[in-house]
């Protein structure tokens, strides 16, 4: 038992040493920084430990920096690309409905001048046949259509109803080869008969004498007469008159003034009824 209690008395007094060692080494420090010098060396040898010990967060920084960054920076850019086709899809998307509220205001405005009761109409489909100029509407006999309607968009006279179903009604364009429209010239009230050529930027005005007082860029409305067209309807501008000495007719072509081939919404004229159309001379 002896030398073991030898030995804790060795060990308490070295404990004991050091601990007044270490005060002393502080005290003397703390008053005279005679230790600086060597805290200063313990801190050179200890730097090498210092960036060993860093490695682990310098990597996991470089990797954050590059390998995730890029990660990243690949993800937000399928991301804003994805963006920017619905963006631009929906840019698109505006501009036709720009477009078309642009027409729409067009018919209203055009409603405002009507002294008929006008239904709109919406096109659904247009004949495969490139010879016939004919429509498809989304209007029917429910909703009061009947033959030898007539049809303008905005700007001017399209042509007729010639066909009508419970929900869809067909339309012939003025510019069909079988159609025909009784005209007046606006200027100076001549009448004449407007035929459909097959194209639809053209009709042709037949049977009028060379010596008549028709001019191009003359505005051909609608007369009136057969009943079927009301009065002063904007039908086409004349385009081309060509007299022939040796010809007793002059040869004119007329430009429709309602874009035949681009309206999307129309208007549907109430004249009268089926019973009033069928007084009507043009087919």
């Amino acid at each position: 038992m002896k030398p073991l209690f030898v030995k804790e008395s060795h060990l308490g007094l070295r404990v004991l040493l050091t601990v007044l060692v270490v005060v002393c080494l502080i005290t003397a420090d703390l008053h005279f920084n005679s230790l600086g010098k060597t805290r200063s060396i313990l801190n050179t040898l200890a730097t090498p430990v210092l960036w060993v010990a860093d490695v682990p967060a310098s990597v996991r920084g470089w990797y954050d920096t590059h390998v995730r960054s890029r990660s990243q920076l690949l993800e937000d850019n399928a991301r804003l690309q994805r963006e920017n086709l619905l963006l631009q899809g929906r840019s698109m998307q505006m501009s036709s409905l720009q477009a078309e509220n642009v027409r729409l205001r067009g018919l209203l405005n055009s409603t405002a001048m009507l002294r008929n009761d006008v239904l709109v109409a919406e096109l659904i489909g247009v004949s495969p046949d490139p010879v016939r100029h004919q429509l498809v509407l989304n209007k029917g006999a429910r909703d009061g259509v009947y033959e030898g309607q007539p049809l303008i968009d905005a700007d001017g006279l399209m042509g007729q109803v010639m066909e009508v179903s419970e929900f869809t009604s067909r339309v012939l364009l003025l510019t069909d080869v079988t159609h025909s429209i009784p005209v007046q010239v606006n200027r100076n009230g001549i009448r004449a008969i407007a035929e459909g050529t097959g194209s639809l930027d053209a009709v042709e005005i037949h049977h009028v004498s060379a010596t008549t007082d028709i001019q191009e860029g003359d505005l051909l409305v609608s007369s009136g007469l057969g009943g079927r067209f009301p009065f002063g309807y904007p039908v086409a501008e004349v385009a081309l008159v060509e007299r022939d000495p040796g010809q007793p007719f002059a040869r004119i072509l007329a430009r429709p003034r309602a874009a035949l081939n681009r309206s999307r919404h129309v208007l549907l004229v109430f004249v009268g009824g089926p019973e009033d159309s069928a007084l009507g001379t043009e087919p």
